[in-house]
């Protein structure tokens, strides 16, 4: 009994050694690596910068948000501690800000007459979630060749490399290897995640790494203009606006950050004073 145990773990084992061989095969060209980028938040010590955090969101405002929304994220999120208009005047209600209150007020949101109860529109608030740019998935899609646009709320946490991977892809469009055949509302990027075996008519030992993306190059240099003065160039404006996104997927990151440091310094010297009890209680005496 115990030998066909052994032998059937044996064989899953080996099953399992064979399939994990066989996946690279399958993954032909992968995609290349996110793109080296540094940015401000990374690292124990890290932290969003607040001037990038607000080109980021301009940069999302004029640009992304025609498509991309970002279901998660609330006016007043924008005025909390570590994000792009934190004002500590005030740091106990966000609502309060009134920047964040003149950008709410730019956007309407549907709500219900309290009297009628009819659809009305009204002028957002900061308690307001970001409007979507299409009243459903299908309309969506609809509008964007069969591919609804992903929303952004946690994008840099559902990718693989965060920041970078969106910088890659957003500054990472490029002329697609001859071999390769592209179709209608299809834009090659070898940063993007995908399988182009079928598409390539090369050498199929040389699949080119990348995928399409049905989203075509969405940034132009000088196509927002930073009321700070910052030169927009496409790499700025990528680099803005994926910072931008992992802060709204992870707004409380700084805060965590600093607890960390604090709870490690408060464990450092408890673990001093406990060290210097124990010498002092146990001196002298043989143990």
């Amino acid at each position: 009994m115990k030998l066909s145990v052994v032998k059937t773990l044996a064989s899953g084992v080996a099953a399992l050694a064979l399939a994990g061989a066989a996946a690279p095969a399958l993954a032909s060209g992968g995609a290349e690596h996110p793109k080296e980028v540094a940015f401000s938040f990374e690292g124990p010590l890290g932290k969003f910068d607040q001037a990038q955090l607000q080109r980021g969101y301009k940069v999302y405002r004029e640009v992304c948000s025609a498509c991309h929304s970002m279901n998660l994220m609330s006016f007043r999120n924008l005025g909390q501690e570590s994000g792009p208009f934190w004002d500590p005047k005030f740091k106990h209600n966000p609502n309060d800000n009134p920047y964040v209150k003149a950008i709410a007020a730019e956007y309407e949101v549907d709500d219900i007459d309290s009297e009628t109860g009819e659809p009305v529109k009204r002028k957002a608030t900061p308690a307001d979630k970001f409007p979507s740019p299409y009243p459903n998935a299908t309309a969506a899609a609809a509008a964007n060749g069969g591919a609804a646009p992903p929303d952004l709320s946690v994008m840099a946490k559902a990718r693989h490399g965060g920041a970078r991977y969106i910088y890659s892809i957003l500054t990472g469009y490029v002329n697609p290897p001859a071999g390769l055949h592209v179709g209608p509302n299809q834009h090659y990027n070898p940063y993007f995640p995908g399988d182009l075996t079928s598409a390539w008519h090369g050498d199929h030992k040389n699949v080119p790494k990348g995928g399409f993306i049905a989203m075509p190059q969405p940034l132009t240099a000088g196509q927002v203009t930073f009321d700070d003065g910052t030169k927009s160039t496409l790499e700025q404006q990528a680099k803005d606006v994926s910072a931008f996104i992992a802060w709204a997927s992870d707004p409380k990151a700084t805060e965590r950050k600093q607890t960390g440091v604090a709870v490690m310094i408060f464990l450092a010297l408890f673990a001093g004073l406990t060290y210097a009890s124990y010498r002092r209680i146990w001196r002298g005496i043989a143990h």
